[in-house]
């Protein structure tokens, strides 16, 4: 199969799914989508159809990109024109987590999973609100129960809305402490 042959389908694949598409997943809706029996897709292909659609919007001439977030594939705004965005979007937009919010969502982003009693002591405050406002936006899940803590606590981990929300594939893409000190 030709990989000109795959890219509109591709294109139309990531602009109409409502999640980030990975390669695995393109390959499969384009194979069951043509019915190809002998000429199927390879992942090769789709990777490079890919890499030829990111080349082709990182031209300045259009206003989105394709960007891997959260494990696949989405078609994101340019930086540029966030502002112009935020006014379709208004204040939902602009919402931003409260210092207390983030300071909960870091400690469980570096030390998932982990309960809410390690999260607050080492921020030395009390986290219910945050961790109930993080589950509430989706960043955070539970993720299980400690078994090896008297009362088994709920563990928190980060969500896919979390790699989404800051533009990132894996917790491994966060920054690493030293580079942030």
């Amino acid at each position: 199969m030709e990989i000109s042959e795959i890219i509109p389908h591709i294109e139309a694949l990531i602009f109409a799914s409502d999640k980030a598409l990975s390669d695995e997943e393109i390959n499969e809706f384009i194979n069951n989508a043509l019915g190809f029996i002998e000429d199927r897709a390879s992942l090769d292909q789709i990777k490079s159809a890919i890499q030829g659609i990111k080349e082709k919007y990182d031209s300045e001439f259009y206003a989105f990109e394709l960007k891997q977030s959260g494990g696949g594939w989405q078609f994101l705004t340019k930086a540029d024109f966030h502002k112009t965005i935020a006014q379709l979007n208004g204040d939902k937009f602009l919402k931003r987590l409260s210092t207390a919010a983030l300071e909960s969502l870091a400690i469980i982003a570096y030390k998932q999973p982990i309960t809410k009693g390690e999260v607050e002591a080492i921020r030395g405050a009390n986290s219910d609100y945050s961790i109930q406002k993080l589950l509430e936006k989706e960043l955070i899940i539970i993720s299980g129960r400690s078994e090896h803590l008297p009362g088994k606590p709920l563990l928190y981990s980060t969500s896919k809305n979390f790699m989404d929300y800051f533009g990132i594939n894996s917790t491994d893409d966060l920054p690493k402490i030293k580079e942030v000190l």
